[in-house]
């Protein structure tokens, strides 16, 4: 199924039809947002950084650097994942237009409470074309293409190798395949449709394919491999290197963040996903480097999440202005 070309108009910065003082308005509410999401993330490393100071001080600039590069290139898959599923509902967008959209966007998962990455993107995406309802399938379908993803990686990597450590979150591989059968096209569709019946609202004009759903769970596993990178580069640069150290580190990250997930009342998941990093880590790491890990990997992702937010911003800034106009925008 292909869809429509899409209409990319240069220098319309300011959608069509949208008064400038409505426009300005809606700046002044986007800088607000930046403002705040900002602000809690730069807290976020701060509050950290007394924690984790022992932890970078035993680890040599090549792992750090090593890790923060594998932390971008997943951030990066991961915003192709996102732009792969909303280019299949019908909204193609420019590489560094869908890069600001979707990094701006995520930063919303600092502030306190779970919608603002999805209203963030929902906003900035309707400045270039993108219907609200198609941001927002998009955004909340990566939730369960990332869980099929990671409990296959956990699944494969965590029972012959971590022993007892991750028992205690064994009950997350009971979902892998009722989140893996909730990925056929037919029953997202369905999903989309009744969500979109209830909320009164047109249906998709372009239902999702299986070759958007094939796409998009590619990139979520590559994604999946460059966290397992970061993880291992950090617990190799604490001193647990080998293959089982390696292989933990993979299934570490997407069990904990799967169980991150689940677990949506906190902003980012704070504590959550260190926890289960910690326990499946025990088998290479003692316990205060098993900690040491975690924390490092929670304040090097959070670099991440700020240094693609801020990359993005300027080359979209310096790129002309677009609005991409699709059949049913």
């Amino acid at each position: 199924m292909t869809g429509p070309s899409p209409v990319v108009t240069e220098n319309a910065a300011t959608p069509a039809g949208v008064p400038p003082r409505r426009s300005a308005r809606g700046k002044a509410v986007r800088l607000a947002f930046l403002a705040v999401a900002l602000g809690f993330g730069a807290w976020a490393v701060s509050t950290q950084w007394a924690e984790v100071s022992d932890g970078f001080s035993r680890l040599s600039w090549p792992y750090v650097v090593g890790a923060l590069a594998a932390v971008l290139a997943a951030l990066a898959a991961g915003m192709l994942m996102w732009r792969s599923l909303l280019a299949d509902l019908g909204s193609p967008l420019p590489f560094l237009a869908a890069a600001k959209v979707f990094f701006v966007g995520q930063l919303g998962k600092y502030i306190p409470g779970s919608l603002w990455p999805v209203l963030a993107q929902m906003e900035m995406g309707r400045d270039l074309g993108v219907p609200r309802p198609r941001s927002a399938a998009a955004f909340f379908l990566t939730y369960p293409i990332y869980m099929a993803t990671g409990l296959t990686v956990a699944a494969v990597t965590l029972p012959a190798f971590a022993g007892d450590s991750a028992a205690p979150y064994a009950w997350l591989l009971v979902l892998l395949p009722v989140v893996a059968a909730g990925l056929h096209p037919r029953v997202v569709n369905a999903v989309l449709g009744f969500g979109l019946r209830r909320l009164k609202r047109p249906p998709l004009e372009h239902p999702l394919t299986r070759a958007g759903v094939l796409a998009s769970v590619g990139w979520a596993f590559a994604g999946w491999l460059f966290y397992g990178t970061h993880l291992a580069l950090i617990v190799a640069g604490l001193g647990a290197t080998g293959p089982r150290a390696a292989i933990l580190s993979f299934g570490a990250i997407a069990l904990a963040w799967c169980l991150q997930f689940v677990v949506v009342v906190v902003p980012a998941g704070a504590g959550v996903r260190e926890v289960a990093m910690i326990a499946v880590l025990a088998p290479v790491l003692d316990p205060g480097s098993a900690i040491a890990a975690a924390l490092c990997s929670r304040l090097v992702v959070t670099a991440g999440d700020l240094v693609c937010a801020g990359l993005a911003g300027l080359a979209a800034r310096r790129a002309p202005g677009v609005r991409v106009r699709t059949r049913g925008a």
